[in-house]
């Protein structure tokens, strides 16, 4: 029996959401802000691209820090609700993210088998295709920023698509976080371990 004293953490949930939603738009301003300029270069613009690129480091960190601390959270529970299931650790939970190459695969794939290790009530269809949908939309961003700033800087075509990238990643992101929160919130109310799903 799984212990009535783990909760579903939703207070990170929520806090990752909000601090998440706040990062796509304060890098919505930054991109902005930083095209401005590089058209239209002044001391004025210089300084109105520097301070709003502060904001936005100084938003984004605490987005990241609670989203992996969130992941890290669901990691231990899912562990708990299915401990046969094929996890990562914690550590590699986090550390994937921050390696070359690998964090355009493997984190989409931890983030899929947290929530199927989660509860039997995780869809193959809808939901790893919400998770499917948030990671393509992350990438295609950041593909979008690279090849900008090569082949178009200060593009406003660019910019419109990368940043629309970035809120539709920042609001599936919130879908995933809530639909998995919920379904270790079911599962652990229930008190009953879930059986480790195959692998598709």
């Amino acid at each position: 029996m799984t212990s009535t004293a783990r909760k579903a953490p939703w207070t990170l949930a929520r806090s990752a959401q909000a601090a998440i939603a706040a990062a796509a738009v304060a890098d919505a301003f930054r991109a902005v802000a930083v095209r401005d300029h590089y058209l239209h270069p002044t001391d004025a613009s210089l300084h109105r691209s520097g301070l709003i690129s502060m904001i936005f480091l100084y938003v984004s960190a605490p987005a990241i820090v609670l989203f992996l601390v969130w992941l890290a959270r669901s990691r231990r529970n899912a562990q708990e609700l299915s401990p046969q299931a094929s996890l990562p650790s914690r550590g590699w939970t986090i550390g994937a993210w921050f390696i070359p190459v690998v964090n355009f695969f493997v984190p989409r794939r931890f983030v899929r088998d947290i929530g199927r290790a989660t509860s039997a009530s995780w869809a193959p269809k809808r939901d790893t295709t919400l998770v499917n949908l948030w990671w393509i939309a992350w990438i295609t961003h950041a593909l979008v920023i690279m090849v900008a700033g090569r082949a178009a800087p200060g593009s406003t075509a660019f910019l419109m698509v990368a940043e629309a990238l970035m809120l539709a990643a920042a609001v599936l992101l919130g879908l995933v976080i809530e639909r998995i929160t919920a379904l270790q919130g079911a599962a652990l109310s229930a008190t009953v371990r879930v059986a480790p799903l195959a692998q598709a």
